[in-house]
């Protein structure tokens, strides 16, 4: 089964750090051969708070997506994003 990264960002304080982490975790995630599904873009929020910005990536593997997440890559993107966004970040199994 493929191996989904979902993460929707609850509040964002500092777009200029967003964008350096996305040109980082990009690399990473191009590294692991993941898919963007969903980047951002226009969204209605039918229930619940609307978010700021929503993350869908598409990896061959729930084991895949968890490499990706736990690589010296991706970790490295992601401390530049830290303090400046607040989000839930998931690994779902799909088909």
């Amino acid at each position: 089964m493929k191996g989904y990264v979902v993460c929707v960002y609850k509040n964002i304080s500092d777009q200029e750090k967003l964008m350096k982490y996305a040109q980082r975790a990009r690399i990473a995630v191009e590294k692991f051969k993941g898919k963007f599904l969903i980047r951002g873009g226009r969204s209605i929020s039918n229930e619940g708070e609307k978010s700021p910005r929503t993350v869908v990536i598409e990896f061959s593997s729930f084991e895949q997506a968890k490499a990706f997440y736990q690589s010296k890559d991706y970790q490295d993107a992601h401390t530049i994003l830290k303090d400046h966004a607040e989000r839930q970040f998931q690994i779902i199994e799909g088909t």
